[in-house]
């Protein structure tokens, strides 16, 4: 086999971290100077998360090809440089399908299709088509769930027939929470010894087992565990919880040379690079700033962070690339006494949604950010809702709105893009996926990229309608992105304004610690200024 395989399972709870941490070995593995690819495995027969609701699943993260995929995968983009596709996920729904298309057109011969082997198969399918698109050195696969869940079963049986073919160039490590009991004043290993017991009941020994726990597990801990599951001293790691953010992961692990054993175990040739600019930057995460931002997020799932971990994690990128902190302050647009908080923030953004539950409160937000000059970033939704407040209260048209809140509208400014009406199918087909954009010179926008033509990831089925772009342009909104061919408005900025901008596609799923979104960079300026009551010129 041209590539070796990590396979990174969980015990005792769901929720550990295991994306956090194949994401963190990704880095790792990367500084080592090997390719890595990653592959997320989830157990739900849903064929996407695209159609779930974000308080069970979190955000929906897009890939360029146009994928809807779990959040982890975004975990995975802001850590390392790898590179994903349709490739890099796949559910139980898809594998189903899979199987069931095949039986359809006959190509089982007439056998019984059963989950041993004809779904099994297809599972070891997706890992080698993963491995074929990227040619690794190293493919990490996680496996979403818990291990003794019934919807896992399928999943960990295909893992151990790959490992007992590829023994050799696999490893295995089985991610637990250790938890502390302080009526007794200890930390329990055993959740952790029976849910190695249930993996070992499938037939998958681990190789390694990655304690999580709240503080550092004395080393007689990790020997009991060590002697109780099978598995070498040196194989036995911990990670606690972070003290300030998840950018700590990398080098949490790397102190526990957990990286040193993988290479070891798979017998590959490295060449370690130091995590010097990594450190730099926790460094500054965990240190007080000269700037500090409060900035307004306003959404209907704001209670529920992981529903916008990309923006609020692209936030903190574009914070600390400008040596500020960005307090984000949750804000339900429903709550009466919202407008209170929102004076006391230096900018408001509204990111992506569906829906009409909120859609007049985040209108009024976006009135109040106009007429007094708060930095407002609009995405997606974000960006009609400000489009929708600019038309009812600069061009006056009163009855203003967007067809997805009021189909009957009679000044439908955001409507359904061509060839959407038509369909009936919810999951998979808005308009997904990377597109280009072409930006006009001598704008915040252009500024701020410092480019003509750019590339982002988008998820939507409205868009502005173009029947009212020349009034919204004669009133001072200005249309300073479209699409190559001129009939997609892509990004509006408000003339004479300090920022207030609006982009229909989603920023935050291609910004990096190491490498801040450009748009989000210029919404934290504004909001520095905003904050220090400077004049805008």
């Amino acid at each position: 086999m041209p590539f070796n395989c990590i396979f990174l399972t969980g015990g005792v709870v769901s929720s550990l971290g295991k994306g956090l941490t194949a994401a963190a070995l990704a880095l790792l593995l990367e500084r080592q100077n090997l390719k890595v690819a990653m592959l997320k495995l989830d157990p739900y027969l849903n064929v996407d998360p695209g159609t779930m609701n974000p308080y069970e699943h979190g955000e929906v993260y897009v890939t360029d090809d146009g994928v809807e995929t779990d959040l982890d995968l975004g975990h995975y983009h802001r850590f390392s440089s790898v590179h994903l596709s349709k490739y890099s996920t796949a559910t139980s729904g898809q594998i189903y399908a899979r199987v069931i298309k095949k039986e359809r057109e006959g190509r089982y011969l007439g056998s019984t299709v059963q989950v041993v082997p004809h779904i099994t198969n297809e599972i070891i399918e997706v890992i080698l088509e993963c491995a074929q698109e990227s040619q690794p050195d190293v493919l990490i696969v996680e496996i979403g769930g818990t291990v003794g869940d019934i919807e896992s079963l399928p999943f960990l049986e295909a893992i151990r027939q790959f490992r007992y073919d590829h023994a050799e160039n696999c490893c295995s490590i089985h991610m637990t929470y250790v938890p502390y009991l302080k009526a007794a004043g200890e930390v329990k290993t055993k959740p952790t010894q029976h849910s190695v017991q249930s993996l070992r009941g499938i037939g998958i020994i681990p190789d390694a087992i990655l304690c999580r726990s709240e503080s550092p597990l004395p080393e007689e801990v990790k020997k009991k565990i060590s002697l109780f599951c099978n598995v070498p001293h040196n194989a036995v790691f911990n990670v606690i919880d972070v003290e300030h953010s998840i950018y700590e992961m990398p080098l949490m692990l790397s102190k526990e040379k957990i990286s040193t054993w993988i290479t070891e175990k798979l017998s590959l040739n490295t060449q370690q690079k130091d995590l010097q600019d990594w450190e730099d930057l926790v460094s500054r995460l965990r240190q007080p700033l000269p700037n500090k931002v409060r900035i307004g997020l306003v959404g209907k799932y704001v209670q529920h962070k992981d529903a916008y971990r990309s923006v609020f994690e692209a936030i903190t990128h574009a914070a600390l690339s400008l040596n500020c902190s960005a307090e984000i302050l949750p804000l339900d647009p429903e709550n009466p006494h919202i407008y209170k908080v929102l004076e006391q923030c230096d900018g408001c953004l509204v990111p992506g949604g569906f829906g009409v539950r909120g859609w007049e409160g985040k209108i009024a937000v976006a009135q109040m950010c106009r007429e007094q000059g708060i930095p407002y970033f609009g995405i997606c939704l974000g960006m009609q809702v400000l489009v929708v407040e600019y038309a009812r209260h600069v061009l006056h048209l009163e009855n203003a709105n967007s067809t997805e809140m009021d189909i009957s509208t009679p000044t439908p400014v955001v409507c359904l893009m061509d060839g959407q009406d038509s369909l009936s199918a919810t999951g998979g087909t808005m308009r997904l996926g990377a597109y280009p954009c072409i930006l006009t010179s001598g704008t915040k926008t252009y500024q701020n990229y410092q480019s003509s033509e750019i590339k982002e990831r988008h998820r939507h089925r409205y868009e502005v309608n173009s029947h009212y772009i020349p009034q919204l342009q004669k009133h001072g909104l200005k249309i300073v992105g479209h699409s190559p061919d001129g009939k997609l408005c892509e990004i509006v900025e408000v003339a004479n304004h300090p920022w207030m901008i609006g982009v229909q596609f989603h920023p935050e799923f291609l910004s990096k610690l190491t490498a801040p979104h450009p748009l989000f960079i210029g919404f934290i300026e504004a909001a520095i200024l905003h904050s220090r009551n400077t004049t805008y010129a």
